[in-house]
């Protein structure tokens, strides 16, 4: 029902929303909120679509780092921006957490409508080079053995490193402490240097440390394996069936926007994804294009919500 309403959301809005001409559009810079501090994987991402965005329409599409309160700040104020397709909001699946944590300031549904996918990326399990362990099954016999004296450390409480480690211990059943830093830079440092012993997170961030050895990778958490670690394993294929946790990047626009601004957006950012240029800078970090209609999107960001909130509910995260 849910996700019903999400696609409905895209042709359904303010009466001043219909006001603006299709044809015209976009008349003036379009801002692209991104709401998390510059150089992480949601700002990478946003700067290589603007880029070729600007060039495809006509007009600069700047990029506006708003973070803070776990990409709340930012996201509540494309909520409340104008319903015109000129101001659009960079999201990750960190989004469909939120609503599991926090008392939001606006609908991650209603408040919002799809507009495109962008790219995917899974999570990789690592661990630091000399924990005696070569494959995740070795892991998962060790955290057995010694319940509670593992640990993992995540970028914080409530983010998607989080949940991708709690899942895990779910569906593994072990018992492994959980070590939240502030960011994934230094919850991967204390990895490397053997002062925790794994760590969870996206492989787009992994991704040099593991190809330097400084970590070693156990296995992905996307449903197929990852084409810039072709031998490691999924987590599924592995040891835990049905583990999936993987990364994935969006743009989203305030409800009211009218669908055919929608529907050139999506076509346009799809055009995008499917040059050779954007597939390649995609790859070298770590991720794919994920192209797909807004009413898929929709569905995906519903489906999302609904499974972290009962990963929330099954293994008490709570925000700090």
């Amino acid at each position: 029902v849910r996700a019903a309403v999400f696609t409905l959301c895209t042709i359904a809005g303010p009466a001043d929303a219909q006001a603006v001409d299709p044809a015209r559009f976009p008349s003036k810079p379009i801002r692209l909120v991104v709401p998390f501090p510059p150089s992480g994987s949601n700002d990478i991402i946003a700067r290589f679509v603007a880029l070729q965005m600007s060039a495809r329409l006509g007009q600069q599409v700047i990029v506006d780092n708003r973070p803070g309160a776990d990409g709340i700040i930012g996201t509540e104020l494309v909520a409340r921006s104008a319903a015109d397709g000129h101001t659009l909001l960079l999201v990750s699946r960190t989004y469909t957490m939120n609503p599991a944590l926090h008392k939001l300031p606006y609908d991650p549904i209603t408040s919002f409508a799809p507009v495109a996918l962008l790219a995917s990326g899974p999570n990789v399990i690592t661990t630091t080079p000399s924990l005696p362990v070569k494959t995740l099954k070795d892991l998962i016999a060790l955290a057995k053995a010694k319940p509670g004296q593992l640990h993992y450390s995540s970028s914080g409480i409530g983010g998607f490193n989080h949940f991708s480690g709690e899942l895990f211990k779910m569906m593994a059943g072990v018992n492994i402490t959980h070590i939240p830093y502030k960011g994934g830079g230094p919850a991967i440092l204390d990895v490397m240097s053997g002062q925790v012993e794994m760590t969870f997170g996206t492989l787009t961030q992994g991704l040099p440390h593991i190809r330097s050895g400084k970590l070693k990778a156990l296995g992905v958490g996307s449903a197929k394996r990852a084409s810039a670690l072709p031998g490691v394993p999924t987590v599924a294929e592995s040891a835990v069936p049905g583990y999936e946790s993987s990364m994935w990047w969006g743009i989203l626009s305030p409800t009211g926007v009218p669908t055919p601004i929608l529907t050139k957006l999506n076509t346009e950012i799809n055009a995008i994804l499917r040059e050779p240029e954007m597939i390649q800078r995609l790859t070298a970090e770590a991720a794919e294009p994920f192209i797909d209609t807004p009413a898929a999107f929709g569905t995906l960001i519903a489906n999302d919500i609904a499974q972290w909130s009962r990963v929330a509910k099954q293994t008490g995260i709570k925000s700090e």
